[in-house]
């Protein structure tokens, strides 16, 4: 058994249009050709289109599509006279008869090189200390930054000089060597551009005085995509030479695959990934001491949008509901939007968006909506999309619904279902069938699916629990959709019948009686139930009333005041009916609700069986049980009186020396010995005792 048995039309849309290959993010170069890649596959005639913007893009001999669907610029231009400059977000739309399809967006950006906006200033550093230098330029695409000393570039191999992508030198160890004109020269394809030039003054010998450790740059909040380099930034200083290390703020390890320091101190992670986010902790120890300095920095690593669940291409009949379900998952959370045809598609008329736009749900299709969906997936560190086809099949294209299924218990674990075979014209039209079956008494939610060849109309279901209900139905599939539903039909697995069902009555009015019931504990334990009632003495049955599985209380009306009523109740399954339940109830006085004693009587027995004789046994029984009470209760209210003239005097049996009891010395009295069990009394009294110690009700001894 299967959930999603539809997903097998997909081989059915064989002209589905999608992309190969997607137009990716680039940077051009003024006055230099552009193109950008927009290839498709799917039914031809197929027609490519680019947008800028969001607005088509009109071609011209600057400006041109390819036959492969590719968007050449002959001169990527920065401003034109009279229109826009080149750079925004371009798209291309692919578009057959089936409908249209979006490209992501790329963005399209002009290599540039401004001024630099931070330059290096000159420092004076103790030799065997740190010097550092930084500049700062906004390059498009990044720039790369080398380093020159007296206009020659710098030496990077010496293990003292370390160069950070950020436009940072750092020198460790300083010597007189050292000292010169630094300045910093950044390049890409825009431009070369050059910084303002700082002196490295180099002053005495090592410095033999004491210094604290001293973070002279700590690292910096960084945000990057996952697979990039994270550089953060620790350099030290202090006398003697402070020990750097790296640490997490939340005690995680920091791992080593992909790790590496760089200089003396610089955290180095390749190829980033989202368990890499977090804040980091730098730290300057002095040697030997617990004396530190720390500085933190915030790694935070973005994913682009990922599809967890794609859409589905479905065929669906004219009238009758589609959905499409698109589940994305990245950093930070994707937010999601649909396109119909290219268009983006609002909720309204019969387009329904919920959860959190992830599923797009469609009803009363007509020809209108049929087009190509798409998912778009969108967040800060990209975006992606998904799609599908809809196509709607009108009722006379579709094969008809599966006639004659019947089913039928095999054993215990098993269902047998047969079908008839449909007229050999509708047969090659139908690519397979689907079972849908579940517990009778279970939500649709429950249901399962279980394909069927084509050339089967009989088919066996297992794995089924025993002594269980089930309720089901069959679709016939085509390429173009599936059929309308058979007929739905119940079968119980053998294996028994229900348990009896627990019940008890309420007395509703002078007339009415409410009958409540406890349902089974699992779904498909029974079929349904039939309460059935009598006035007592008669002895047919009105009803029986039938009930499904999932009701378990029923009023019964229009009954004559006064009266008593049997009231039956049996659960029942294909296998037949459990043992009844019974309950005596009377309408003598409203309120008064159950009538019988013991709980749930159980019987064997059926319809039209009378239990009159015992009936009258047990209210004659009752009758004579209340006359004896009330006679047992006059005659011990004459003892009690009789055995209270006992009492008046001690009940203390007097004792000989011997320990021997000795004979009262009022005849008058009902002697006992305290402190002991025995009694020893008149026999009126005795009589009396005896009685309360029965355990009769409303006897005492006075």
């Amino acid at each position: 058994m299967r959930k999603d048995w539809e997903r097998h039309q997909g081989g059915c849309l064989s002209s589905e249009l999608s992309f190969l290959v997607e137009p990716s993010d680039v940077i051009a170069v003024r006055d230099r050709p552009l193109m950008l890649d927009c290839r498709v596959q799917g039914e031809e005639p197929i027609m490519v289109t680019w947008r800028k913007n969001g607005v088509p893009l009109p071609t011209s001999p600057r400006v041109r599509v390819l036959a492969n669907g590719t968007l050449f610029i002959t001169s990527f231009q920065k401003r034109r006279e009279g229109s826009d400059a080149d750079m925004g977000e371009y798209d291309c739309a692919a578009q057959n008869r089936y409908g249209m399809l979006v490209s992501r967006k790329a963005k399209v950006l002009l290599a540039s090189l401004p001024k630099f906006h931070t330059h290096p200033v000159s420092m004076a550093v103790d030799e065997g200390g740190v010097a550092r230098f930084q500049c700062q330029i906004n390059g498009v695409p990044e720039a790369i930054i080398t380093w020159e000393r007296d206009r020659v570039k710098l030496n990077t191999t010496e293990i003292r000089y370390t160069l950070l992508p950020m436009g940072i030198l750092q020198v460790t160890g300083v010597r007189q060597a050292d000292a010169g004109v630094f300045r910093c020269v950044a390049a890409n394809p825009a431009n070369t551009r050059y910084s303002h030039e700082a002196m490295l003054n180099v002053t005495g010998g090592a410095s033999r005085i004491y210094k604290e450790p001293f973070i002279l740059s700590g690292p910096q909040n960084l945000t990057l995509t996952v697979h990039q380099t994270a550089i953060l930034e620790c350099i030290a200083t202090g006398n003697p030479k402070p020990i750097v290390s790296w640490s997490r703020l939340d005690g995680r390890s920091i791992g080593v695959e992909g790790i590496q320091v760089l200089g003396t101190g610089n955290l180095m992670i390749s190829d980033v990934s989202l368990q890499h986010s977090g804040v980091y902790v730098c730290a300057a120890n002095r040697p030997g001491t617990r004396m530190r300095r720390t500085a933190l920095g915030r790694l935070v690593v973005q994913a682009p949008p990922e599809f967890l669940q794609w859409p589905q291409s479905v065929s669906k009949p004219a009238g009758g509901s589609a959905v499409f379900t698109c589940v994305a998952q990245g950093v930070p959370e994707p937010h999601l939007i649909w396109l119909k045809n290219g268009k983006v598609l609002m909720p309204g008329h019969n387009v329904k968006l919920t959860n959190n736009n992830s599923t797009l749900a469609l009803t009363r299709i007509s020809a209108e909506d049929e087009a190509i969906y798409q998912c778009i997936a969108e967040n800060s560190a990209g975006t992606n999309q998904a799609s599908a086809r809809l196509a709607v099949a009108q009722a006379k294209d579709l094969p008809a619904a599966p006639e004659g299924l019947t089913a039928s218990g095999l054993s215990a674990n098993a269902l047998q279902i047969t079908w008839s075979q449909p007229p050999s014209n509708v047969t090659d039209s139908i690519i397979g069938y689907v079972l849908h079956i579940r517990k009778i008494g279970e939500p649709d939610s429950q249901e399962l699916q279980e394909a069927i060849s084509k050339g089967t109309f009989q088919h066996d279901v297992t794995n089924l629990e025993p002594a269980t209900t089930y309720s089901l139905y069959l679709k016939a599939y085509s390429p173009l959709g599936a059929s309308q539903q058979s007929r739905t039909v119940v079968a119980t697995t053998l294996g028994g019948v229900p348990t009896p069902p627990t019940f008890f009555t309420k007395v509703v009015n002078s007339s009415a009686v409410q009958v409540l019931w406890e349902l089974p504990s699992k779904a498909g334990k029974a079929e349904g139930f039939r309460l059935s009632y009598r006035k007592v003495p008669h002895a047919d049955f009105q009803g029986p009333v039938q009930l499904p599985c999932h009701i378990n209380a029923h009023t019964i009306s229009n009954m004559e005041p006064g009266a008593v009523y049997e009231v039956k109740l049996v659960a029942y399954n294909g296998n037949g009916e459990s043992d009844c339940s019974k309950r005596l109830v009377s309408l003598a006085e409203e309120g008064l609700s159950d009538q019988s004693t013991g709980g749930n009587s159980l019987c064997q027995c059926r319809d039209g069986e009378a239990s009159l004789g015992s009936i009258v046994i047990g209210i004659h029984i009752g009758t004579a049980c209340i006359i004896f009470c009330v006679l047992f209760l006059m005659f011990g209210y004459r003892r009690s009186l009789f055995c209270s003239k006992w009492t008046q005097d001690s009940w203390s049996v007097p004792r000989d020396n011997t320990g021997h009891i000795r004979n009262p010395k009022d005849g008058a009295n009902c002697p006992r010995v305290e402190s002991t069990p025995q009694v020893v009394c008149p026999a009126e009294c005795q009589v009396i005792i005896e009685q309360q110690s029965s355990g009769l009700p409303g006897i005492g001894t006075g």
